[in-house]
């Protein structure tokens, strides 16, 4: 997507000079070319504490300073920023900063005396560049998104689930604590399906995923393994822990009214848990023992849970 000079003008810009009269012939020429958000330091010493509170789009940054230069606060600049790309425009009068500039890390430079023109040019280069690369950042983080959560709950999907999984088994060992797996199925879902819709189907499995997260700690996960089955992590249990409680705590809550008010349909869950240690020591064992035990309360009666092979 093109950058707009709308977006281009909304760019938040750093100059750090230790010369009024140079950040002042700067900022006038960006003001007059439409930029707004323009910050200026004297001090070379203040720039690292600045970027890091508001992470320019734009850096334009003097090289020739006393006390620190512009290659020290290059330095600073690109060991906090934490995108890999540090937008550093540089201004020198001497030829031989130039390349030194460019392998120490500023993506341009500006030669003094300035040239209106070329100041213009290469600001409005860097800046496209700079947006562009936001851009494919929102765009990598939408797809790294989508690749372990649910496209229609958001709940965390079946890798992400495998994941958390394994991590809170881990930890569970370290400190020798419990944890546990509910893989849960909504009864009768196929019927609300037929007849309401996939729509109201749909609004449905959002809803109770919602009623799954509200139901469990901030700490355990809720996922969505597909269609209508989900499957909740608790992690850190202690043997005070009441694993019924919590069970009947989740099925209370899916069976909880108005769900699908105005059409008289109600639905419940059944629930399967296996337990660490008791049931296995990996994400693969646990969920196979979870899942049996989802059978076996379908089998018992739906509406219930089952303990790995004991029944509530």
């Amino acid at each position: 997507m093109p950058i707009s000079q709308a977006d281009r003008l909304q760019a938040h810009i750093l100059i750090v000079d230790d010369q009024q009269a140079n950040v002042t012939l700067l900022e006038n020429i960006l003001r007059q070319e439409g930029f707004r958000r323009i910050t200026s330091t004297l001090d070379p010493c203040n720039a690292s504490d600045l970027y890091r509170s508001n992470n320019f789009d734009l850096v334009l940054l003097d090289i020739e300073m006393p006390g620190m230069d512009g290659f020290e606060v290059m330095q600073n600049l690109i060991a906090i920023d934490t995108h890999g790309y540090v937008p550093i425009l540089v201004v020198t009068a001497q030829p031989a900063h130039k390349l030194r500039a460019l392998t120490s890390g500023a993506k341009d430079f500006i030669s003094k005396p300035l040239d209106l023109i070329e100041v213009k040019t290469r600001i409005n280069n860097m800046l496209e560049v700079r947006l562009l690369y936001r851009q494919l950042e929102k765009s990598n983080q939408a797809l790294e998104f989508l690749a372990l959560h649910d496209a229609l709950t958001g709940l965390p999907n079946r890798r992400l689930l495998f994941d958390r999984l394994s991590f809170a088994i881990a930890h569970a060992h370290r400190n020798k604590n419990m944890m546990a797996v509910m893989y849960l199925d909504l009864d009768e879902f196929k019927e609300i399906n037929d007849s309401l819709g996939h729509a109201e189907g749909d609004r449905l499995l959002v809803e109770i995923g919602a009623r799954l997260q509200a139901t469990v700690r901030a700490e355990d996960t809720v996922a969505r393994m597909g269609g209508d089955e989900f499957v909740i992590v608790l992690s850190e249990l202690t043997a005070s822990d009441d694993i019924a409680l919590l069970a009947t705590k989740v099925i209370t809550a899916v069976a909880r009214p108005p769900i699908l008010a105005g059409t008289g349909a109600t639905i419940t869950a059944s629930v399967g848990i296996s337990l660490y240690p008791t049931h296995g020591d990996s994400a693969e064992a646990l969920m196979k023992v979870a899942d049996g035990a989802l059978y076996q309360a379908k089998q018992n009666g739906k509406n219930r849970y089952c303990i790995a092979s004991a029944v509530a």
